[in-house]
C-alpha cells in the first residue's frame, strides 16, 4: 500500500491526473476507472510477479537445443498481464485499446516494474506495436500490431550488432531486395536480411505464438556497397514465424536463428540473446535470408527507430526507479526491526541499556532518506513525463509542441538519472542491511544486480550525456532548455512566497543559473570536442537539478489547499525534499566547475599513461 498511496498522491493532488477525464479522448474515464486500473494491476502483480522473482533469477533461460526454456511463473505472468488488456492500455477502442491516459498506464506499470522487473519487461512489445500505429501500413498495423497488442505476438528492437555496439553508423545488417516485384507484397515491400544482431532482450523465447522484430539494416547503393553513416539505415519487419495478410501462422518458419544466449548479471527472468539473420538455418522458399518487410521509407529506419528508443527510455528509467524504491522498502522495514547499538547519551554509552534499533541512530537515517529522495523523486519526475506525454497527445496545439519540446530535454534525464541514482539507493540498501545485505537471503542484492543493467540499457550513460548537451538542450534554438527553465523559475517564484520553502527556491534559482552559465560556457568555442569532453558531469548538474525542481514542487503540492495526506506522510516528503537540497544538490557546483572550464584532464590524458 506504499507505493499506491504516493502513486495516489501524485497522480491525484500533484498532477491532477483527473483532469484528464475532460479531454474528449478519455471522456469515458474518471477516478474510478483510474483506480480500477491500478488495483487489478497491484493485484496480478502481487500474485503472479513479486512470489516469483527470485525463482527467474535462480531458473535463468537456456536453451534445450530447440527452444529456450523459461519457468513456468513466466508463462502465467505473461498471459495475466495480457489478460489485463494492458499492451494496448493506451490505444483507440477500436483497436481493441482502453483509450487510457498514458499517465495511468505508467504509474500501473509501476507495479509490475517492482514486483519482479525482468519478468514484466513487456516495454518492447508495446513500444514495438506503438512504432508500427505511428509508422507502419494499415496492413502491418493489423497483421502485426494488433495481435503484439492482444498478447498474441511480442516484439523486439533489433538495433546493435557485435561489431558495433551502440555506434549504429557502423551496422552492416544488408537488405536486398526479394525478387523483381518485392514492392508488389500486401505486407509491405519484401527484402532479405543477412547479418547478426547482439543483446537482443526477448529474442526467442515460446510465450507467445511469434516474436515480430523490428530490425534496423541497410539496403546498398547503387554500386552495391553499403552507405556510410546513419543515413542508409532503413527499418524492417521480420517475424520469427512467417503469417499471412490475416496474421495466421503459414506453418514456415523465417531464416532468424538463435546464436546464443547472454548469461547476465541480472534481469535473468528475460532472454538476451544473439541472433543469426539470413544465415540460411531456416531458408524460407528454398532461399537463404530472413524475410523482411520495410517500414516507412528506405533510409529513413533511424527516424522511425527513435519514437520506440524514446518510449523505451523513459520505460528504463521506471524500471530503474522501481528498483531503487524496492530496495528503500525492505531496508526500511530491516532498519525498523533489526536491533544493535545502544543510544549515545552525554554519560557516553550504557552496555545495560536495550539494544536500539538501527533506524535510531543519524547515519542509517541518512542511507534511508537518501534513497527515499532518489526513487520518490525520480517516480515522480517519470510521471511528469508521462503526463506530458498525454499533453502532447490531447492538449491544445500550443501545449502539445510545448510538451513535445520538453521530452526531448528530458528524456535523457528521466532515461539516466534514476539509472545512476536508484542503483546507488539499491547500494545503500545493502549496506542498511549489512552483512545479511550481501547475501541471497534477502532480496536487495538482487535487485542491485537487475538496476546494474539500466546505465547501459537503451543508451548508454555516456550516450544520454552527449545527446542531451550536444543536442537536446540547443534544439530549435535552445527553446526548449528554455521552456523548462521558465517551469523551474515558475516552482522557485511560488517557494518563496512560503517562508519555509523559500530558501529552496532560491537554491533552485540559483542551481538554473549555474546550468544556464554552464551551458553557455561549454559551447563558447563552438568545437563539439570542448564542450562534450565533460558531457557526464553536465548531465549529472543538470538531472540533479531537474530533481530538485521536482522535489520543490511536489513540496508545494503537500503545502497547498486540499493537502489529504497524513501528517508523517507529508513529514515524509518535506523531509526527503529538505535532504535533496541540503545534502545532494551543492554537488552541481563541482560538477559544472569542470564544465564550465572545458576541463580537458580526460580527453587529453594521454593512453600511456594508464
Amino acid at each position: 500500500m506504499r507505493l499506491r498511496s504516493t502513486l495516489d498522491f501524485l497522480l491525484y493532488q500533484w498532477l491532477d491526473a483527473e483532469a484528464l477525464s475532460q479531454r474528449g479522448r478519455f471522456a469515458e474515464h474518471g477516478r474510478e476507472t483510474f483506480d480500477a486500473v491500478l488495483e487489478t494491476c497491484e493485484r496480478i502483480a502481487r500474485e503472479k510477479y513479486a512470489p516469483f522473482n527470485r525463482t527467474v533469477d535462480l531458473q535463468e533461460p537456456h536453451f534445450d537445443g530447440e527452444k529456450v526454456i523459461l519457468p513456468q511463473a513466466t508463462h502465467d505472468a505473461q498471459k495475466a498481464y495480457a489478460a489485463s488488456g494492458m499492451l494496448s492500455a493506451a490505444q483507440d477502442y477500436e483497436v481493441g485499446g482502453m483509450q487510457l491516459p498514458y499517465t495511468v498506464e505508467a504509474a500501473a506499470n509501476a507495479f509490475f516494474a517492482m514486483a519482479s522487473v525482468s519478468m514484466g519487461s513487456s516495454l518492447l512489445t508495446t513500444g514495438n506495436a506503438n512504432l508500427l500505429m505511428v509508422h507502419g501500413t494499415a496492413m502491418q498495423k493489423s497483421v502485426f500490431a494488433r495481435h503484439e497488442f492482444s498478447g498474441r505476438f511480442s516484439g523486439t528492437m533489433c538495433l546493435s550488432e557485435p561489431q558495433a555496439g551502440s555506434s549504429l553508423s557502423d551496422i552492416t545488417t544488408r537488405a536486398l531486395p526479394d525478387g523483381n516485384d518485392f514492392e508488389a507484397d500486401p505486407l509491405g515491400p519484401r527484402y532479405r536480411l543477412k547479418g547478426n544482431k547482439m543483446w537482443i532482450s526477448s529474442g526467442e523465447h515460446e510465450l507467445t505464438d511469434n516474436i515480430i522484430h523490428l530490425v534496423l539494416a541497410k539496403i546498398p547503393g547503387p554500386d552495391g556497397r553499403l552507405i556510410p553513416g546513419t543515413k542508409g539505415i532503413s527499418l524492417f519487419i521480420v517475424p520469427k514465424k512467417m503469417v499471412n495478410t490475416a496474421g495466421e501462422l503459414t506453418g514456415v518458419r523465417n531464416d532468424v536463428a538463435l546464436a546464443g544466449l547472454n548469461h547476465k548479471l541480472g534481469w535473468r527472468g528475460t532472454t538476451n540473446t544473439l541472433l543469426n539473420f539470413g544465415e540460411g538455418k531456416y531458408p524460407v522458399e528454398g532461399m537463404a535470408g530472413a524475410v523482411g518487410y520495410l517500414v516507412g521509407q528506405p533510409h529513413e529506419g533511424l527516424r522511425c527507430m527513435f519514437h520506440m528508443m524514446n518510449e523505451a527510455r523513459i520505460a528504463i528509467g521506471m524500471a530503474a526507479t522501481m528498483l531503487g524504491l524496492a530496495g528503500y522498502y525492505v531496508s526500511l522495514d530491516y532498519a525498523k526491526n533489526r536491533t544493535q547499538g545502544r543510544p549515545v547519551t552525554g554519560a557516553g554509552k550504557d552496555a545495560a541499556a536495550p539494544q536500539s534499533r538501527i533506524i535510531e541512530h543519524a547515519d542509517v537515517k541518512r542511507m534511508l532518506l537518501a534513497p527515499k529522495s532518489y526513487a520518490e523523486g525520480a517516480l515522480a519526475l517519470e510521471l511528469y513525463c508521462a503526463r506530458l506525454v498525454d499533453e502532447q497527445h490531447t492538449g491544445t496545439p500550443e501545449a502539445a509542441d510545448e510538451a513535445r519540446l520538453l521530452l526531448e530535454v528530458l528524456t535523457p534525464i528521466a532515461k539516466s538519472w534514476p539509472s545512476e541514482f536508484c542503483l546507488e539507493a539499491n547500494s545503500l540498501a545493502i549496506q542498511v542491511l549489512g552483512g545479511y545485505g550481501y547475501t541471497r537471503d534477502f532480496p536487495v542484492e538482487q535487485y542491485w544486480r537487475d538496476n546494474r543493467l539500466n546505465m547501459i540499457h537503451e543508451g548508454t550513460h555516456g550516450i544520454q550525456a552527449m545527446d542531451l548537451l550536444g543536442r537536446k538542450v540547443r534544439l530549435e534554438g535552445g527553446r526548449g532548455l528554455q521552456l523548462l527553465a521558465d517551469r523551474i523559475q515558475g516552482t522557485a517564484a511560488r517557494a518563496c512566497a512560503h517562508p519555509e520553502l523559500a530558501p529552496h527556491g532560491r537554491a533552485l534559482a540559483d542551481a538554473l543559473e549555474q546550468i544556464t552559465d554552464a551551458t553557455m560556457a561549454a559551447w563558447s568555442t563552438g568545437h563539439p570536442g570542448d564542450a562534450l569532453a565533460n558531457a557526464v558531469p553536465y548531465m549529472q548538474a543538470f538531472g540533479h537539478t531537474v530533481l530538485a525542481w521536482i522535489w520543490l514542487d511536489v513540496a508545494l503540492a503537500v503545502s497547498g489547499p486540499g493537502a489529504a495526506r497524513s501528517v508523517a506522510e507529508n513529514a515524509g516528503v518535506m523531509g526527503a525534499m529538505r535532504y535533496f537540497y541540503l545534502y545532494e544538490l551543492p554537488k552541481t557546483a563541482a560538477w559544472l566547475g569542470v564544465v564550465s572550464s572545458r576541463d580537458r584532464t580526460c580527453a587529453d590524458f594521454p593512453e600511456e599513461a594508464f
